[in-house]
């Protein structure tokens, strides 16, 4: 008993001489002077090798793999020779060495069953350390990310292998969200009365040979002014839309014009629930949409519930929507941002009074009334009439919004959308707009590859949606089929490592 209080038995030992020795510092005069932050500092280091030893010895306690005289691989051949080697991989405490015992055959590739019951990954780095990069790359530079990673981790990664790391981690984005159970997002939201699409456009400077083909062509005509830097008006010739889109449930918030334009607002408005938010600059927009209605035919497959499509009236992405909805003979509602026609009347108001001139906000209060309740086209006439009668010869501002209420007037029935509680307004994908691409990706100086955008955007969309922990788990159990599973004739002989798959 005193001998294991004392821990000295046989498992361990580095790990508890490592710990004694910290002990023994910590214990030292010199170390009895430090302060509080020093203090945490010395430990943090000290402590990284302890625990260092603990995971490797752990490891080491498990054998090196020998699961019988031979293993056979996918190809049906068994591998009879058997050698041991050791390798190194860094993990979130430090590089690590395992001793495995190497299965193998003559002219046929050698398989591991220590690596695959670890679940090892390919590459040098473990999948927790290339997780943790990951979600820093989400948010924060790829230099300060991996600067970040290294202060807490102690392994020194390079700029290069951290966009690979981002690649990598992203790149089982599609199969998640497109094979996941969606048993339990149903049940949670077949409770609420709208299922809302939404979707809209964001430019990223990247590469010109990473630009779409008729922006890189206007790119390479164009002059530059200067050699360094982009000039007003050259750099949406360097621009890549990514498109975003979000899907989520809401409950119904009935209202009427008078109170929208008073702003008065309920005591607890309904938010938004289960969304999810994501954006590709790779994919054209077609692609995104399509994914768009993909995800919210998962949620409601039976088309049970009141569907509605919120848009800022751009007629490409307009037309996108409505082939899909013809395509997949679907009934929604598709509503135009109010937002945006507001900012058509105040450009229009400024074509009948001056810019300081107060009357501009009744006028506005007037016609925006009008169109809340249903009257775009009569709001549009009425203001060309006024344009009219009083004379205005500069009313160029004033046939733009005229023409804009006109065209898009069956979007505009915002007194029934106001009656059944259907939002009105695109704040939900203008703010994914901001945080998922421009607050990331719009870097001054910065000319992005399509690869690494593309990776970023996922990451971002991943975390942004709630979804991280549970990609994790699912980006491994892909992992281990990629890298392990498809090289054994029975993997069930392998004691397959506990990873949290996604049913």
């Amino acid at each position: 008993m005193e001998a294991y209080a004392l821990g000295l038995d046989q498992n361990f030992i580095r790990s508890r001489l490592e710990f004694e020795k910290m002990l023994v510092h910590l214990g030292r005069p010199e170390s009895q002077n430090l302060d509080l932050s020093k203090t945490e500092g010395l430990i943090e280091s000290i402590g990284r090798e302890v625990l260092r030893c603990v995971l490797e010895e752990q490891i080491a306690l498990r054998g090196p793999g020998m699961i019988g005289a031979a293993v056979e691989g996918s190809d049906a051949v068994p591998r009879t020779h058997r050698r041991l080697r050791a390798i190194t991989k860094a993990t979130i405490f430090g590089e690590i060495n395992i001793n495995r015992v190497i299965y193998s055959a003559p002219g046929h590739t050698s398989i591991c069953p220590k690596e695959a019951l670890l679940n090892l990954p390919a590459q040098k780095y473990s999948h927790k350390l290339e997780a943790q990069l990951a979600f820093e790359v989400a948010k924060n530079s790829f230099d300060d990310s991996k600067d970040s990673v290294s202060s807490r981790t102690g392994v020194e990664i390079q700029k290069r292998q951290a966009e690979e790391i981002a690649r990598r981690v992203a790149q089982d984005f599609t199969a998640f969200y497109g094979h996941r159970s969606l048993t339990t997002l149903q049940n949670s939201t077949n409770k609420l009365d709208h299922l809302i699409l939404t979707t809209d456009g964001k430019g990223i400077v990247v590469r010109q040979e990473d630009l779409r083909e008729v922006t890189r062509k206007r790119a390479e005509k164009a002059e530059r002014k200067l050699k360094k830097r982009l000039s007003k008006g050259e750099k949406k010739n360097a621009k890549r839309m990514a498109q975003v889109a979000s899907v989520y449930s809401i409950d119904a918030n009935p209202r009427t014009p008078e109170q929208v334009l008073a702003g008065e607002k309920a005591e607890k408005p309904p938010l938004p629930q289960q969304k999810r938010v994501w954006s590709s600059v790779a994919s054209d927009a077609d692609v995104v949409i399509k994914e768009m209605f993909d995800e919210a035919e998962r949620r409601d497959p039976q088309r049970s519930r009141s569907w509605a499509i919120l848009i800022d009236g751009q007629e490409h992405q307009y037309a996108l929507i409505q082939a899909e909805l013809d395509h997949r003979k679907i009934t929604a509602n598709i509503v135009l941002d109010i937002i945006h026609v507001i900012e058509y009347l105040w450009k229009a108001a400024r074509d009948f009074t001056k810019e300081t001139d107060p009357c501009a906000e009744d006028w506005v209060h007037h016609y925006l009334l009008m169109i809340l309740n249903g009257n775009a086209q009569q709001a549009a006439a009425g203001m060309r009439r006024s344009a009219t009668r009083q004379g205005i010869k500069s009313r160029e501002n004033i046939e733009v919004c005229a023409e804009y209420l006109h065209k898009n007037s069956a979007l505009m029935r915002y007194d029934e959308f106001l009656a059944i509680g259907l939002p009105i307004a695109t704040g939900v994908i203008e703010g994914a707009c901001r945080h998922l691409v421009k607050d990331r990706m719009d870097v001054t100086g910065a000319r992005w590859s399509l690869d690494g955008a593309e990776a970023v955007l996922k990451l971002r969309s991943i975390y942004a949606s709630g979804d991280w922990e549970e990609y994790c788990a699912f980006h491994e159990a892909r992992e281990y089929e990629r890298n392990h599973k498809i090289h054994y004739a029975n993997p069930e002989r392998l004691e397959q490592p506990k990873l949290r798959l996604i049913k």
